[in-house]
C-alpha cells in the first residue's frame, strides 16, 4: 500500500496580524533609528551627508537582508512543524550598543581629535569584533541554552527589557503625558484584550495616528520644522567603506576592552531572544540565529555602519499581536527604503517622539510577564536575581549621565560623597559591569540552589568567578585579576554549595523536557487574545 504526504495548506506571505504586528515593530526600529541618526549628528557631529549617504542607507542593507533571512526562517520552521502561526524574529539596530558606540567608543575619540571620521573609524572597528565575536558564539551559545535554566535566561532578558528597552521611553511618555497616554491605553486595549478597533483596523498604525494628531493639535509638532527636514531629502546608495574599516582596525587593541564583554552580550542575548521565542511556542535553531546576527554586523560595519543590528526583544508581543512571517520583512524593506531616501529627518519632524515611544513600554511589558510565567512558581525568586544586575547597570548609567550634564564624574564627586548620600554606586558598578551574563550566571546559581542541585550551583558559581576573574562580569575591563574579590565571593558560594551536594544524594535526573516550564509555556501561548490575527 502506498502512503501519500498530507497535503499541507499553502502558507500565505501575509495574514491581519502581521499589520497590527508591523506597524508595532516597525516603530519600534523607526524610533531606533531616529535616534541613532541624533547622536551621529548631534554627539559625534558627523555631517549630514555621511549620515544620511553611508551610514542609514549601509544599515537599511543589514536590516533588509536580515529580516528577510529571519522571514524565511519562520516560513521554513512553519512548513517543517505544519503550523500557520510561527512569528518570525524581530530584527534591528541594537539598542544599548548605539549608546557605547557613541558614548564609549566614538565620543571620547572624537573630543581628543576634533576628528569626527577618525571616531566613525573606530565605531566601524568596534562593530565588526562584535560581529566576529557573535560568529564565534554561535557554536558556544547552544550549549550554554543548554544547561541554563529557564528562569535565568528569560530573567537576565527581563532585566534588559524593563530597564533599557522599557524606562527611557516610559520617562520620554510623561515629559507629553496628554500624547503618549491615549496611544499606550489603545495599544493595550488592542493588544492584550480580543477587542476590535472598527473595520478591523490595525491597532499600531491607529495608536500612530492618534498620537499624531493629538501633538500636533496641541502644539507640540513644528511646521517651519517639517519644511526645514522636506528639503534635506535625497537617494543614497550604499557602498563599501573597507578603507575607513582597515583603518579603524589598524589601532584596535583599545577597542576590545569593551568589544569582547558586549560580543558575548550579543550573542548571550540572541540566546536568551531564541529562548523566549521557544517559550511562546517557536523553537529556532540558535546557531542559525547568531550566525545571522553576526554577519548582519560584519557586512554592516564593511558598509559603513557602525551599529550592529540583533535580534530583539519582544517575539511574544509580535505573536500576541498576531504577527506570523510578513510583519518581519515588511519591516526591513520599509525601514530600508526609508535609510536609502533619507526620510529620517522628516519623519521625526512629523510624528511626536511621545506617540511613538509607548511601544516598546508595550513590549517591556510583555517581556517581563513571560519571564514569570513561561517558568516555574517556584523559581521566580531566580527570575528576580536575574533582573537585578540589568537595573545596576540602568541605574549607574542614568548616575554617570547626570553627573555628566553637570560637568562632573562618580570619580571626582568620591564614594565617600555618593555613599553619604544615600548612592552606593561603587557596588551598583561593580553588579551592573556584563549585567546579561551576571545575570545569567546568579540567576542559575538560585535555580538550582531552589531545586536543591548543589552540584550545578556550585559549577555555576565557579563559572561566575573565572568570569570575574578576567573581567567578562563584574570588571571594568578584560584583564587578568579583574575583579579578585568578587571572583573570590564566588568561589566560597561554590565551595559552600560543595559542601551541602556532599550531604544529599545525588538527585535523579529529569527527562529533558521535565520541569522546562512546557504546561506554563501552553498556558502562556493559551492565553493569547483568540482573535489575535487582527
Amino acid at each position: 500500500m502506498a502512503f501519500t504526504r498530507p497535503s499541507v495548506a499553502p502558507l500565505p506571505y501575509w495574514v491581519r496580524g502581521d499589520t497590527n504586528a508591523f506597524f508595532g515593530f516597525g516603530v519600534n526600529v523607526l524610533v531606533n533609528v531616529l535616534t541613532l541618526t541624533g547622536l551621529c549628528l548631534a554627539v559625534v557631529n558627523l555631517p549630514e551627508g555621511e549620515v544620511f549617504g553611508t551610514i542609514l542607507p549601509a544599515l537599511g542593507i543589514a536590516l533588509v537582508a536580515g529580516n528577510i533571512y529571519y522571514t524565511y526562517l519562520a516560513r521554513r520552521l512553519a512548513r517543517r512543524e505544519n503550523r500557520s502561526d510561527v512569528t518570525a524574529l524581530p530584527y534591528g539596530p541594537s539598542v544599548p550598543h548605539m549608546f557605547i558606540v557613541i558614548f564609549v567608543i566614538m565620543l571620547p575619540i572624537y573630543l581628543r581629535t576634533q576628528d569626527p571620521v577618525r571616531a566613525w573609524e573606530a565605531g566601524l572597528a568596534w562593530a565588526f569584533i562584535i560581529g566576529v565575536i557573535v560568529l564565534i558564539g554561535a557554536f558556544v551559545g547552544p550549549y550554554i541554552r543548554r544547561y541554563a535554566p529557564r528562569a535565568a535566561l528569560l530573567g537576565t532578558l527581563a532585566g534588559i527589557s524593563i530597564t533599557f528597552i522599557s524606562m527611557n521611553p516610559a520617562g520620554q511618555m510623561w515629559r507629553l503625558a496628554w500624547v503618549a497616554l491615549p496611544v499606550f491605553a489603545l495599544l493595550l486595549i488592542g493588544l492584550l484584550t480580543d477587542v476590535k478597533l472598527p473595520f478591523n483596523s490595525p491597532i499600531g498604525l491607529a495608536a500612530l495616528l492618534l498620537g499624531t494628531a493629538i501633538g500636533w493639535a496641541g502644539g507640540a509638532m513644528s511646521v517651519p520644522d517639517v519644511t526645514a527636514a522636506a528639503r534635506d531629502i535625497a537617494i543614497a546608495v550604499p557602498s563599501f567603506k573597507i578603507d575607513l574599516l582597515l583603518a579603524g582596525l589598524t589601532d584596535m587593541a583599545p577597542l576590545l576592552a569593551t568589544a569582547i564583554p558586549l560580543g558575548v552580550y550579543n550573542f548571550t542575548e540572541g540566546m536568551t531572544n531564541v529562548e523566549s521565542a521557544a517559550t511562546a511556542g517557536d523553537n529556532y535553531n540558535l546557531r542559525s540565529v547568531l550566525l545571522a546576527d553576526g554577519a548582519g554586523a560584519v557586512v554592516g560595519a564593511a558598509l559603513g555602519s557602525p551599529f550592529p543590528p540583533a535580534v530583539y526583544v519582544g517575539h511574544p508581543g509580535w505573536k500576541a499581536a498576531g504577527g506570523r512571517s510578513g510583519y518581519s520583512m515588511a519591516t526591513g524593506v520599509v525601514i530600508a527604503v526609508l535609510c536609502f531616501l533619507g526620510m529620517f529627518g522628516l519623519l521625526g519632524a512629523i510624528f511626536p517622539t511621545a506617540a511613538i515611544v509607548p511601544i516598546l513600554l508595550y513590549i517591556g511589558l510583555l517581556i517581563g510577564a513571560q519571564a514569570f510565567q513561561a517558568t516555574p512558581r517556584a523559581h521566580a525568586a531566580a527570575v528576580v536575581a536575574a533582573l537585578i544586575p540589568n537595573i545596576a547597570a540602568w541605574a549607574t548609567g542614568q548616575i554617570d549621565n547626570a553627573l555628566a550634564a553637570a560637568g562632573t564624574t562618580a570619580a571626582a564627586v568620591g564614594d565617600e560623597a555618593l555613599n553619604g548620600a544615600g548612592v552606593v554606586y561603587d557596588g551598583l558598578l561593580v553588579l551592573g559591569q556584563g549585567a546579561i551574563l551576571a545575570g545569567l550566571v546568579l540567576g542559575a546559581v538560585v535555580v538550582f540552589i531552589i531545586d536543591k542541585r548543589f552540584v550545578r550551583a556550585a559549577i555555576f558559581a565557579g563559572s561566575g568567578a573565572l568570569l570575574s576573574f578576567v573581567g567578562l562580569i563584574h570588571g571594568e575591563r578584560i584583564e587578568w585579576n579583574a575583579n579578585g574579590q568578587v571572583a573570590l565571593g564566588y568561589l566560597f558560594v561554590a565551595a559552600i554549595c560543595g559542601v551541602f551536594a556532599l550531604g544529599r544524594p545525588a538527585p535523579r535526573e529529569p527527562d529533558p523536557d521535565e520541569d522546562d516550564g512546557s504546561e506554563v509555556r501552553e498556558a502562556w501561548t493559551s492565553t493569547e487574545p483568540t482573535s489575535s490575527p487582527r
